[in-house]
């Protein structure tokens, strides 16, 4: 795809948003109303639940230079074998947006061309944490109707190897081949096989190599009013399919129609148990940490079956 074409899709998708300047506007969370919210939750059948994260590491790898920091800071030695209470205590800290943890982007992650999303100034951000856009906006948590396509079962493969592109025809063809439909209000999970390959081949540098999505499928994400884009890799492609543009999903998304997006999830769980179940529809529960200026945070999402 090239540069040209890339921003003439940004320009429409950026209209089909009907960006206001309002930083209170919700993106297309707009499509997530309460009746499909209640639908969702009026379709779960099994009470099956199943974690859509992967455990955060503290170790370096070729994906994670900077892992999570973490240390048991209680009891302390004086304390351990004393008689009376005492308390286990932890501290961490981490970089939200690394390539190994599964983290939601807020709408002020991504600045193109030196504005936020909906024409906001990049100054919005500052040392202190953005003004507008940021994770905030999802304090109440995203609750709805979920959908995962699982385009490697689709391909009779364990995944795709890094470099490849999920299509639009990819996601009609697993739509079908599921008996499902994404529709407005859905949080779209699209599995690559990013786990998988990486539990059974070792971690890679993703940073630079992994299968995602190619730009275009976020016109259909536009069309369906899908209200949030999830997958169990970066949801971009690495090396980019656009010329001079990294990351074009994330600026499709984020940037021009305000889709809050969710990275390194993991969906092997869920797609056996909705293999199993025989049902690609699910009620899927997000809830981020309360970080007000944050740009993102790492999730635990729930899907429930």
């Amino acid at each position: 795809m090239t540069e040209a074409a890339f921003r003439d899709l940004h320009a429409a998708l950026r209209r089909t948003a009907d960006a206001t300047g309002d930083e209170r506007r919700r993106g297309t969370l707009a499509h997530l109303t309460p009746a499909r919210v209640a639908g969702a939750a009026a379709g779960v059948r099994h009470g099956r639940t199943v974690s859509l994260a992967a455990p955060i590491e503290t170790r370096p790898g070729p994906d994670d230079p900077q892992p999570a920091v973490y240390r048991l800071t209680a009891p302390t030695a004086r304390e351990s074998g004393a008689p009376g209470v005492h308390f286990a205590l932890d501290r961490f800290a981490m970089n939200v947006h690394g390539d190994a943890h599964s983290h939601l982007d807020a709408l002020c992650h991504v600045v193109f061309d030196g504005e936020l999303h909906g024409g906001l100034p990049e100054s919005r951000l500052t040392s202190d944490g953005g003004r507008g856009l940021t994770v905030d906006l999802v304090r109440n948590g995203i609750v709805g109707p979920g959908v995962l396509l699982d385009v490697p079962r689709l391909r009779g493969v364990p995944w795709l190897d890094p470099g490849d592109c999920v299509t639009v025809d990819d996601l009609l063809a697993a739509e079908e081949a599921q008996g499902v439909r994404a529709g407005p209000g859905d949080l779209l999970l699209v599995r690559v096989g990013h786990r998988r390959r990486r539990r059974e081949t070792g971690a890679w540098d993703a940073a630079h190599a992994r299968a995602g999505l190619h730009p275009t499928c976020v016109r259909l994400l536009a069309e369906r009013q899908v209200s949030v884009l999830g997958s169990d890799g970066n949801n971009d492609t690495a090396p980019s399919p656009v010329a001079g543009v990294p990351f074009p999903v994330h600026v499709l998304a984020l940037h021009a129609l305000g889709m809050h997006l969710m990275d390194y999830l993991d969906l092997e769980g869920l797609a056996g148990a909705c293999a199993e179940l025989g049902s690609w529809r699910f009620l899927c529960a997000v809830a981020p940490l309360r970080l007000p200026g944050a740009t993102g945070s790492p999730v635990n999402p729930i899907a429930v079956l």
